[in-house]
């Protein structure tokens, strides 16, 4: 079956869930398994519509529910397919089980995961709950802080991906709403330019190889499930970041987009640093920019590779910092946020003995506004003059009635 090539603009105005679309078709997807989940589903509508106005040669496998969506997604790789899929929050946790399937039997599956708040109360807005649920999954996770990046990374989640040396599924994340629903100019490649990025699926232990017949999702027990969990998998997803760079730098030379592990604004001497993902990223560097212009050296750090979790790059990133507020956008639980626990174990044993403080914000959708991220900064800033923190560990932004903190 022949497919149709779709003719782009040099830049388009898309949203995040479009654009994701758009490189789902042009990356020539051949199966995709989903069940709709609000705000994710225009993702898998568009590659479905796509598919039948000719544009794909490829499988929409409409499912029963999140579960079946990745459990077909496993069926489809495991014979051999590239396959791609969509979800958010409930759908997102409901697929949890699979999840754990498709990473341990080094199936190289891209997810595009709309990031919105976890149930209950019920929630359709976004923060990164259900990101932080699959961070110990063994996936990749990449994050875009916009739909040009929500479409640039799809390309790198493929290729990485599938690269036979790290066969790995993949995550790449969006803010749902602020970034899946909102419109912004974005930088296309032609089909062609897409595609062989990419280049044609390889695949490997394929099922429908009979020459060489491979079994999967075997049971391990005692005797040998602590060295395939360690020894391999978890050795494995260390060695994932030079590739995701080689993949990164490849992508710069063909359309002059840089992307890099950790994202640093303004670092080179900043005393007091922001350090957040998403479309929070944007917000921070505006900020910090107005309070450079009072006096204050104020940086921003972004995480683009979530999992594994950059601790090289994220120590080099930080060094010479005074004062560091990290943001977490997922209720904690009785305990502080996942960032801030894992930058304070990033920088325990280095000679840097910058001052540490954890924010929550953002959850359910909450805005997190200029004038809260000034505020943020004054304190970083009052925190280096006294030299030491001076509020509580942890603090939640923008909630209202009385002040909540955390230790």
């Amino acid at each position: 079956m022949a497919f149709d090539k779709m003719e782009l603009r040099e830049t388009e105005v898309w949203d995040g869930n479009f654009a994701a679309a758009q490189a789902l078709r042009q990356a020539q997807v051949d199966v995709v398994a989903a069940y709709p989940i609000t705000p994710s589903t225009p993702i898998v509508e568009g590659y479905a519509k796509f598919l039948a106005d000719g544009y794909v040669e490829g499988e929409f496998v409409m499912v029963e529910s999140e579960h079946a969506a990745m459990s077909g997604c496993i069926g489809a790789a495991a014979a051999g397919g590239r396959v791609a899929t969509a979800t958010s929050s409930q759908g997102f946790a409901l697929m949890v089980e699979t999840l754990y399937q498709a990473s341990g039997m080094r199936l190289p599956i891209v997810l595009n995961v709309v990031n919105r708040a976890l149930a209950a109360p019920l929630n359709v807005n976004g923060d990164h709950s259900d990101m932080y649920l699959g961070r110990d999954s063994g996936w990749i996770q990449l994050d875009s802080y916009s739909p040009q990046e929500a479409y640039d990374l799809n390309f790198i989640a493929f290729k990485v991906s599938e690269d036979h040396d790290v066969r790995l599924p993949c995550m790449v994340h969006q803010d749902g709403f602020m970034t899946s629903h909102t419109a912004q100019g974005v930088k296309t490649m032609d089909d062609d330019t897409a595609y062989g990025f990419i280049g044609d699926y390889k695949p490997m232990n394929d099922m429908l190889d009979f020459d060489h017949p491979v079994t999967h999702g075997v049971q391990t027990e005692e005797d040998w499930h602590f060295e395939h969990k360690s020894r391999q998998h978890n050795d494995l997803m260390t060695k994932v970041m030079p590739k995701v760079q080689a993949a990164f730098d490849d992508f710069e030379k063909l359309t002059g987009r840089k992307y890099n592990i950790v994202e640093s604004y303004d670092m080179d001497d900043a005393d007091v640093t922001v350090l957040c993902m998403g479309t929070s990223v944007e917000t921070a560097r505006e900020v910090a920019k107005e309070m450079r212009a009072k006096g204050i050296k104020a940086g921003v750090v972004g995480i683009r590779v979530f999992r594994p979790f950059p601790f090289e790059q994220i120590k080099e990133a930080l060094k010479g910092v005074k004062a560091i507020a990290t943001l977490d956008r997922s209720a904690p639980g009785g305990t502080v946020g996942a960032l801030f626990n894992e930058i304070a174990g990033a920088l325990y044993n280095t000679d840097d003995r910058a001052l540490l403080s954890g924010y929550i914000y953002g959850l359910g959708g909450r805005d997190l506004t200029k004038a809260h991220l000034v505020d943020l900064y004054t304190e970083l800033q009052a925190n280096v003059d006294a030299g030491k923190v001076t509020t509580p560990l942890q603090q939640f932004i923008g909630v209202r009635g009385p002040k909540l903190s955390f230790l």
